[in-house]
């Protein structure tokens, strides 16, 4: 099963994920995908393990997301991946978002053609509400990750939107 948690900043999208992933049949691992390059960020890594309970296990990865997927999805019933718009990011800045686009589908194209398979959960931001920065790069970022969003919407059991912490099931049954 695929799902696909979608939301604005600081809409409930990762919280709501991690309820989803500790109701489904385990074993569970959280998967995530942003760097700490500044302070900000580091501080709200921090924050996020800070939430997570301790028992869960974690893997952090960077753009080596499909192989880490493809790797994990035999061991586990429910993987958790918080955020694909930071692993988007980091494919961008190290030139390889095509091929590892491509891959990324591929394996979750593996994944919907299991019969018995991993609850693959997938949180990624809707930037596409608010304005947008008049700069080349936010747009071709925003474009990127929206077709990403469509993508995997597309091969997705489920697609939920998260509004001020309230889930919308877009897709799937509730």
């Amino acid at each position: 099963m695929i799902s696909l948690i979608l939301g604005g900043e600081k809409s409930g999208k990762s919280a709501w994920a991690l309820e989803r992933l500790l109701q489904a049949d385990g074993p569970h691992l959280f998967v995530g995908t942003a760097a700490a390059r500044d302070m900000e960020m580091r501080r709200r890594i921090r924050e996020h393990r800070r939430l997570r309970p301790p028992h869960l296990p974690a893997l952090e990865t960077d753009i080596e997301l499909p192989e880490a997927l493809r790797r994990e999805r035999a061991e586990h019933g429910a993987i958790l991946v918080d955020s694909l718009d930071f692993w988007l990011f980091a494919c961008i800045q190290a030139d390889q978002e095509d091929r590892l686009r491509t891959e990324f589908l591929d394996c979750l194209h593996e994944s919907a053609s299991e019969q018995v398979g991993t609850h693959l959960l997938f949180v990624s931001s809707e930037i596409g509400f608010g304005p947008i920065q008049a700069t080349p790069e936010t747009r071709r970022f925003v474009r990127s990750l929206g077709l990403l969003n469509q993508q995997i919407a597309a091969l997705a059991d489920e697609v939920i939107l998260l509004v001020a912490g309230l889930p919308l099931w877009l897709k799937g049954a509730r």
